[in-house]
């Protein structure tokens, strides 16, 4: 798992900080949206030649950490 998530990078510079997927100018968010958006993978690597099929397991990865986290409700 640390090697995919070696794939994200962070840079405050690059694309104003957010997660990035090889330091290229592509975000987590925007393989996430198409992703949620209905695009296969075989699409989204078609659409943009310079990704890998490991970023898009890096990205979901990336995702799936972020989100586990216990959410407290407020009383």
């Amino acid at each position: 798992m640390s090697e995919l998530l070696a794939r994200i990078t962070v840079d405050p510079q690059r694309m104003h900080g957010r997660p990035c997927i090889r330091d290229l100018r592509i975000t987590v968010a925007d393989i996430l949206g198409l992703l949620s958006a209905g695009q296969s993978r075989e699409s989204i690597l078609e659409d943009y030649p310079y990704l890998e099929e490991a970023d898009i397991d890096a990205v979901l990865a990336y995702a799936a950490r972020q989100v586990d986290h216990p959410i407290i409700a407020a009383k």
